[in-house]
């Protein structure tokens, strides 16, 4: 049966054409399910609403999951509740990214200098 852990993985090799990091660094995965017949539903955001590549994202989302053994289908929910901020990064997409401390909670790139 795959796992959750497995399909995170997988995710980590997808990374946003705009930014540069992978999905689930970025925080765009919120819930990752997985039933006992290989059923997967995962529930993820966008960095914005207007987001140009919001179709192509959530289909390489989709297709990198489908193409996992084990996985039977694959089912996406996208929603923008709770909006994503860069306070939902993992601490290696903020270092990359250049948020630290209180600059990362007014959204703001650290300065150079």
């Amino acid at each position: 049966m795959v796992t959750k852990d497995e399909i995170l993985e997988k995710l980590k090799t997808l990374t946003d054409p705009e930014i540069g990091v992978d999905v689930v660094n970025l925080g765009l995965i919120y819930e990752v399910d997985v039933d006992d017949s290989g059923n997967v539903r995962i529930k993820m955001t966008l960095t914005t609403i207007g987001c140009p590549y919001a179709y192509w994202l959530v289909g390489k989302v989709k297709e990198a999951v489908e193409n996992i053994p084990g996985v039977k289908d694959v089912d996406i929910y996208l929603t923008f509740n709770p909006p994503w901020s860069p306070d939902m990064m993992s601490e290696e997409a903020k270092k990359k990214l250049g948020y630290s401390g209180q600059n990362a909670e007014n959204n703001e790139p650290k300065s150079e200098g």
